[in-house]
Order: C-alpha cells, then sequence, then structure tokens
C-alpha cells in the first residue's frame, strides 16, 4: 500500500505533461463529514470546512480521468444523539482527512467547457485512493474507495462550475477512537467502519480554447452547428 499513493502521483504529473489540451483544471471548496461509530446513519451530520484541488483528463465529452486531492475536518459527538447508549458513553472526537484519489468520471450527457455556454451534464465518477487522517487513535494512512455525483455547467468561456457531492469508504474504523463500539439497536448501513465525504462547489477551467486533434470533440461540436441551424 506504500506504493499507491506515488502511483496516483505519477499518473496526475504524466497527465498534466501530456494532456493539457484536453484539460479541466479545478479547485473546490465545501464541508466535509463523518459516518461511524458516533454517527451510525446520518449524512452531512455535523459539517466542517474542506478543500482541495484537482485535474481532470476528457478523453471524450462522456469519459475522463480525475485526479484529485481534497481535504477537511471532521468530528462527532455522543451527546448530538438522544438514545440512552450514547447519552451515557458520552464520547467525542475531531480529526483532519486528506485524501489522493483518482476517480474515472462518466457525464450522462456530452459536456465540454470549450463548448457553447451553459452546456450542462449530470456525472457519477468512482475510483480508487489514499486517505491520511489524523485522530484520536494517532496519524493513519488507509485505501478509500471514492464514490462521487454531481451536476455541472458551462458557465463562461473555458470555465465550468460544478456542484458534487462525494463518500470515501474506509476499511478502517478508528477515526473517531471507538473500535466497534456501535449500539445494537442504532447499527449503520454502513456496518462498523468508519467513513466520511465531501459536498461543495467547484470552478474549474481549460487553458487552451480549442480541443485540437481529438475527433470526438469535432463529432460534438458538428452536431451542435446542426442544431443551431
Amino acid at each position: 500500500m506504500k506504493r499507491v499513493p506515488w502511483f496516483i502521483l505519477l499518473i496526475y504529473i504524466s497527465l498534466g505533461a501530456t494532456g493539457q489540451r484536453n484539460a479541466d483544471y479545478g479547485i473546490f471548496g465545501g464541508v466535509s463529514s463523518y459516518i461511524g461509530d458516533i454517527n451510525p446513519s446520518k449524512l452531512m451530520y455535523s459539517p466542517l470546512p474542506a478543500g482541495g484541488v484537482f485535474y481532470r483528463y476528457n478523453f471524450h465529452p462522456r469519459h475522463a480521468l480525475r485526479a484529485n486531492l481534497f481535504f477537511g475536518g471532521l468530528q462527532g459527538d455522543d451527546l448530538d444523539f438522544s438514545n440512552s447508549f450514547q447519552q451515557t458513553r458520552a464520547a467525542s472526537f475531531t480529526a483532519t482527512a486528506a485524501d489522493l484519489a483518482l476517480q474515472f468520471e462518466f457525464n450522462f450527457l456530452p459536456y465540454t467547457t470549450a463548448g457553447k455556454y451553459w452546456d450542462w451534464s449530470p456525472y457519477f465518477a468512482a475510483g480508487a485512493g489514499v486517505a491520511a487522517v489524523n485522530s484520536p487513535a494517532g496519524f493513519s494512512v488507509q485505501p478509500v474507495v471514492p464514490v462521487s455525483f454531481g451536476f455541472k455547467v458551462n458557465i463562461w468561456k473555458n470555465m465550468g462550475l460544478e456542484a458534487e457531492y462525494g463518500f470515501r469508504k474506509t476499511f478502517y474504523d478508528n477515526f473517531d477512537g471507538l473500535l466497534d463500539q456501535v449500539d445494537p439497536a442504532e447499527q449503520g448501513w454502513i456496518h462498523n467502519n468508519d467513513w466520511y465525504s465531501f459536498a461543495g462547489i467547484s470552478l474549474t477551467w481549460k487553458i487552451y480554447s480549442k480541443l485540437v486533434g481529438c475527433p470526438a470533440y469535432a463529432d460534438v461540436d458538428d452536431k451542435e452547428r446542426r442544431k443551431r441551424r
């Protein structure tokens, strides 16, 4: 597993060096939240500020590969919940998480930031990555499975705006300093491992205004021109 971060970083650098004409760059801002032993099921529980950057290589108006670095805070408190088990335990924690992930992204509609204004599409992304977590249990690096859902729209020349919610499936149960300490009556749908999520807005831009040498994009542009006639 120690080789995984370097492998992902190498792909990130290689794509950036060779594919700028088909590339989008982006910044992300939003919130992060936690699901685990303290919060077994509530989405967007006790959110904290989050941010990040990403690079996207567009193979086709529907297909892309995205490398992203996201970070945010996590927290939980038993006293936020009314059940007697947690009120008696009264555990709490704060932590930070940063993940480096590589995701395949699928647009449900053809989309490019070099296309017409207000071009838009919902999208889905999934992949693999690693997370560095600083928690009450100490510092740990763990594998994660990132899954994201979102909506993107082209708002200006070479610029796009995206709204996204993404969760990270982990294989770790100690973000909160509690190991399998869940009230049997409050079992979560994620079993016992701790998860976390990001939700927010991204601004993307393309350095090059023309996607030269990509027939797939040319086909889409031709279709758009025919529609306008």
